[in-house]
């Protein structure tokens, strides 16, 4: 690794006292979003044992990485879709991160990590250009060991429906459904656990009670839209809103709603309505296994929606002790 003079770093653990000061980094950083606010990161705690980092430099604080640590392997974070290394707006460049980097791995191996899995942010959710950190990893032998492919539109693109899904959605509206924004988490998490028992023999990632307590902590980020026709609620998206992607973190439907295409008729409504200003609409991943299985079915409804891929990578390296 290159010697950057001057590019020494302090590799902190965070502790509940310098709460106020990790969150006012983050909400200014030019690659933070709320899920990096510990509000957000400390609702389950209890299932990811919390070993977050700040790294300062001269006495400022240049970089926070929300992170977990089990059996002796640091994560950043197991909790959370991606992680990675929190940049300050300004003040450190690509030559500091690889000194960031250096302490860090430093750091790591007086701590007894052995190994570090790392989800850096996919480029779609940064304010600016914060990538660095990609060249750090190549710089410092981490290998890529995971991939998982999601779908996004670009709002502010030429994106359009194809023509099957413009025929779905004329088809859906003539029903004149009922969209509007709902607080009852408890009747779309039924729903949502109906979907995913029937369809994929999965369950929600979160309980109804997490979900209550996120949207109460965040409740300009996180809103939960449905669809509802005579015979009651047949669809339902959250939305995990970070100011400049809409992100799809759930979505459920009735077996009449897939028969009526009223999913379409809802996605439509959110990416040209309440997030029509919205940078990004993030249909999220269509993989399993850590990106080794494909669902392609699952692919081509986003594309066919206008989508098309922003990858979720991980990496992995070796701590040498």
């Amino acid at each position: 690794m290159d010697k950057v003079d001057g590019c020494g770093f302090e590799i902190v653990p965070y502790t509940p006292a310098c709460r106020r000061q990790w969150d006012e980094f983050v909400c200014c950083a030019r690659n933070g979003v709320f899920l990096f606010e510990r509000d957000y990161m400390d609702y389950h705690a209890d299932r990811f044992p919390d070993a977050s980092l700040m790294a300062f430099r001269g006495g400022r604080l240049l970089a926070v990485l929300p992170a977990t640590i089990r059996d002796s392997v640091l994560s950043s974070h197991a909790g959370l879709t991606y992680g990675g290394w929190v940049l300050a707006d300004g003040h450190i460049d690509g030559a500091m991160l690889l000194g960031l980097f250096e302490s860090w791995m430093r750091y790591c191996a007086g701590a007894g990590v052995s190994r570090i899995v790392y989800k850096p942010l996919p480029y779609i959710y940064a304010g600016r250009p914060s990538q660095e950190d990609l060249y750090a990893l190549w710089r410092c032998g981490f290998v890529q060991t995971g991939v998982s492919l999601s779908s996004a539109i670009e709002t502010g693109s030429a994106w359009k429906f194809n023509m099957g899904k413009r025929q779905q959605l004329r088809k859906g509206m003539k029903y004149d459904p009922v969209i509007s924004e709902s607080s009852d988490v408890g009747a779309f998490w039924q729903l949502l656990s109906d979907c995913l028992a029937e369809r994929h023999e999965a369950s929600p990632v979160h309980t109804a009670e997490e979900m209550e307590l996120l949207r109460s902590r965040f409740p300009d980020n996180i809103k939960l839209f449905t669809l509802s026709d005579e015979e009651g609620l047949q669809a339902g998206v959250c939305i995990y809103d970070t100011g400049r992607v809409a992100h799809s973190q759930y979505a459920a439907t009735t077996p009449r709603a897939r028969s009526r295409y009223y999913l379409t008729v809802l996605y439509h409504y959110l990416i040209t309505g309440p997030y029509a200003g919205r940078r990004f609409f993030d249909f999220g991943t269509s993989n399993e296994d850590g990106g080794r299985l494909l669902n392609a079915g699952l692919l081509n409804q986003k594309f066919s929606m206008g989508a098309t891929g922003v990858v979720y990578p991980v990496y992995e390296a070796s701590v040498k002790l």
